[in-house]
């Protein structure tokens, strides 16, 4: 008999650079990362998020998260995948870093979403956490081209992407919240443009994960 790591190969993902650590959540995971969603990622009257999920009421927004991630192991295919790990730092859970595509064996190109806990911020951590999951990309997955977007009032992620080595691509008019126009800065990274963090990094579970979505290791 098999394990749940067998079935879903993402889960014993693990890489590691330095003290922050990016690895396939568990179950047993979800009640902290909820919790951690829970305490608060945003002031009340901002929003980074193309969709304000984080506006769900206490309770609610645990139980979103949760079915988010459980959502996202449902309906995970070489076709269409979303690769959604936790992210440690110093052994703590501090957030989530995201990589969504479709049709990535043709097109090698897929989208970066991440949120860090507030009382985790500004301390350099959601940079590494790009750097390391856009270098995974690169070095492991055959990646040419990882996307990203933020609103143009969220200046914190703007920056986090210029760090990282993003390039402007483009501006397009969103609606946020209900009623309400954003405009959203469009991002591209390429190989050559990344900014690697000071870490090199340590892949655990790669070859099980490259063939769950269709390419065969090295």
């Amino acid at each position: 008999m098999g394990t749940v790591v067998d079935l879903l190969p993402s889960l014993g993902l693990r890489i590691t650079a330095g003290p922050t650590e990016l690895r396939g959540l568990t179950d047993d995971d979800l009640p902290v990362l909820c919790a951690l969603a829970e305490e608060g990622i945003h002031p009340a009257d901002q929003m980074p998020f193309y969709f304000p999920w984080s506006q769900a009421p206490r309770g609610e927004l645990a139980r979103n998260t949760a079915q988010f991630h459980w959502r996202a192991r449902a309906t995970f295919s070489p076709r269409a995948w979303s690769l959604h790990l936790g992210v440690w730092h110093e052994g703590e859970l501090v957030g989530s870093q995201g990589f969504d595509t479709t049709n990535y064996l043709v097109t090698r190109t897929g989208e970066t979403g991440s949120w860090l806990g507030q009382r985790f911020q500004g301390r350099g951590i959601g940079t590494v956490m790009r750097q390391v999951i856009c270098a995974f990309v690169f070095d492991h997955l055959e990646g040419v081209e990882v996307t990203s977007a933020a609103f143009v009032d969220n200046p914190a992620s703007l920056a986090v992407s210029r760090k990282v080595g993003y390039r402007e691509n483009g501006m397009m008019r969103r609606q946020r919240r209900e009623g309400e126009l954003a405009l959203l800065q469009g991002l591209v990274l390429r190989p050559d443009d990344l900014v690697r963090c000071e870490y090199p990094l340590e892949v655990h579970g790669l070859e099980p994960f490259q063939r769950s979505i269709g390419l065969e290791p090295r």
